[in-house]
């Protein structure tokens, strides 16, 4: 090992790093030649799209690639003097959990779902800090408080799955912090969030870092975050970094055609106007879905969870009513409800007909000109099917007469449509980008030529530049078709982008509604000026809510 460097050096320093994929002739080229450096109590930022190589440049740090499918061509990782890239496993082990910790963006798939949180947090301190289990016991209920977690000690028997997204997120930092790291890893933490609770998650960040003096590597692809959090940023395109600076002055004066197409590719434009008299699409009155709490050895009802509790709600042709609100506000649960995935209490009626009394079979006819476009693209198309037999499964099954020959023209016209090359049908689902599976996934909803659809955070795992488009195509689509949308989501750019009228939920109930000019502008209850300062100006989110 080399000799630590003198405080006045970068903490972190990584020189010409290159990683390349395969074996033999076949490797391909990730990260090439990637150069950057922190300071101790310093904040970078790796910015990019997926597949620019940031997420790998940041795992090639503590060697955490798979080896010996990835390799360095060439390339050193110093962090305190110390070439990481030299280093064997024993060394490695030392450093990792110790002395550089990591953060990772999925907290549900990072976490063990079969070991309790104590048994979790406490597996850290033992095998890196030598804790015994009363003394691991008592640093992980100081750290569960620490992160803003209520009522730790309630907490340390609970799994993964009993908790939120933004409490897992917090478990998983402290982990990260449970060895006092000199450099915290972030990637991605606050994707899969709420916007207030991303906020939160941020500003306990910022906390943690000025408290234990520890540099942090943020990876995102969200501009916003970067210019809150960071003090300089590079931004990597193709395996390259194509600009590096002080965050102020990237934002003010970007150089590079990439960072200016990034900062320019928020969701923006107006949804198509709407017409008042348009006729009626789907109407609720009094919805309510209740599932019960069942308790004791006879399993009694003893309670309810609201999850929809007595919403109404009008949608016409050509219009979008926008649903927001954080996890488990019942925005999903709503949309299910009025597409008769699940049971429910109050009316329904779509295209003026009463819907709420039909049982699942009964529904079958309907289920063509009402169509959902689910969160996740890949997780919602078959991967042993190619993608003209996704796109043409609805046509097998609601238009049984149609030839092999319409059936496929069908399926070309739609994919032309979707701005697909139609050539690329024959494919599979894991052949293409998260945008193009999203394409593909709305081409599957279209090709029936619904009146309804249920757009359920249809861009939430998409890169910016890629919502943008997203967005875009959707609109083309309503204009074209005069669709009624159904958009939910906890990304309310997006939603400023499509939604004319909004809704805005909490614990099952509407706390506010209006079209959506007035709710943006002019927010009149707490809840929502809350989650616009959250999704506007994340630094004006309400900071006395930092704890769950």
């Amino acid at each position: 090992m080399k000799p630590r460097l003198a405080s006045d050096s970068p903490l972190l320093s990584v020189e010409n790093l290159s990683v390349a994929f395969g074996r033999g002739e076949k490797k391909t080229l990730a990260v090439d030649a990637v150069s950057f450096h922190i300071a101790r109590g310093e904040t970078l930022a790796l910015v990019g799209e997926s597949g620019s190589g940031k997420s790998v440049s940041a795992l090639s740090i503590l060697k955490l690639l798979p080896y010996p499918a990835a390799s360095h061509p060439g390339g050193a990782v110093y962090f305190e003097g110390e070439n990481l890239i030299d280093d064997d496993e024993g060394d490695l082990r030392k450093v990792r959990g110790n002395r550089i910790s990591m953060i990772f963006q999925e907290p549900m798939s990072s976490l063990n779902p079969l070991h309790t949180i104590e048994r979790q947090v406490g597996e850290v301190l033992k095998l890196h800090g030598g804790f015994g289990d009363k003394a691991a016991r008592e640093r992980t209920l100081e750290l569960l408080t620490q992160v803003g977690i209520r009522n730790a000690e309630e907490r340390l028997g609970a799994y993964p799955h009993q908790l939120s997204g933004g409490q897992r997120q917090r478990v998983m930092i402290a982990m990260a912090l449970a060895n006092d790291p000199n450099l915290l890893i972030a990637d991605e933490p606050t994707t899969a969030l709420d916007v207030t609770v991303q906020a939160q998650i941020l500003e306990l960040l910022k906390k943690l870092q000025a408290e234990h003096g520890m540099a942090m590597l943020f990876i995102t692809h969200d501009l916003g975050i970067v210019r809150r959090i960071a003090d300089r940023v590079c931004v990597m395109y193709r395996g390259k970094i194509v600009e590096e600076g002080p965050t102020a002055e990237i934002f003010k004066a970007p150089q590079h055609d990439y960072t200016k197409h990034l900062l320019a590719a928020e969701p923006k434009g107006m949804p198509p106007a709407t017409n008042a008299n348009a006729p009626l699409v789907m109407e609720a009155k009094e919805l309510k879905v209740w599932f019960p709490i069942r308790t004791g050895l006879l399993r009694r009802v003893t309670g309810h969870v609201k999850a929809v509790d007595g919403v109404d709600l009008t949608l016409r042709a050509g219009q979008t009513v926008g649903v927001v609100g954080e996890s488990g506000s019942g925005k999903t649960t709503l949309g299910l409800a009025l597409s008769r995935m699940i049971s429910s209490k109050g009316e329904i009626r779509f295209d003026g007909e009463r819907i709420d009394d039909r049982s699942f079979k009964a529904m079958k006819p309907l289920r063509r000109k009402m169509q959902i476009v689910f969160q996740d693209p890949y997780g919602s198309l078959s991967p042993r099917m190619s993608i003209a037999d996704i796109v043409a499964e609805g046509l097998s099954i609601h238009e049984r007469g149609l030839s092999p020959e319409e059936r496929d023209r069908r399926v070309v016209d739609v994919l032309r449509e979707v701005g697909l090359d139609p050539a690329a049908r024959f494919r599979f689902p894991h052949e293409f980008s998260g945008g193009q599976r999203q394409r593909i996934a709305i081409a599957r909803a279209m090709v029936l030529n619904p009146r309804f659809v249920m757009l359920d955070e249809p861009t939430s795992a998409l890169d910016m530049s890629v919502q943008a488009q997203v967005v875009d195509l959707l609109r083309d689509l309503q204009r074209r078709h005069d669709l009624a949308y159904l958009f939910i989501s906890h990304d309310l750019k997006v939603v400023r982008a499509l939604a004319n009228e909004v809704i805005v939920m909490r614990n099952g109930q509407v706390v506010e509604r209006g079209p959506a000019e007035e709710i943006f502008e002019r927010p009149r209850t707490d809840y929502t000026r809350a989650l616009m300062a959250a999704a506007f100006d994340i630094e004006a989110a309400p900071t006395g809510i930092v704890s769950e």
